[in-house]
């Protein structure tokens, strides 16, 4: 495999956490736009998206972009966002949806 191959299968699998985080926080917990918002972001790691992004920027910056992304990504979901409080709700209620900011 070459690196370009295992940059993009890596951004993708990164942007399939990033869904799945903000899927959890668009529905249970206090703040469902937060978690759109997740979702909208995540769609920057999906390869479409990522190779018209290559054609207009340069590669170093836009790899340094992703990177800044990702950690601002997961320091809100993880430390603003109470993942893990919202993760045992979704546990405890699976099939329905515990929305209780609206």
């Amino acid at each position: 495999m070459n690196k370009t191959n295992l940059h993009s299968i890596a951004s993708v699998l990164f942007g399939m956490l990033i869904s799945l985080i903000g899927f959890v926080n668009a529905y249970w917990g206090n703040d469902p736009y937060f978690g759109l918002i997740i979702i909208g972001l995540a769609f920057f790691y999906y390869l479409p998206l990522i190779d018209l992004l290559r054609r207009l920027f340069a590669p170093k910056f836009f790899y340094v972009l992703k990177i800044v992304l990702g950690i601002l990504i997961l320091w809100a979901s993880l430390g603003v966002g109470e993942l893990e409080d919202k993760l045992a709700m979704m546990l405890s209620s699976f099939p329905y949806p515990n929305i209780t900011g609206i």
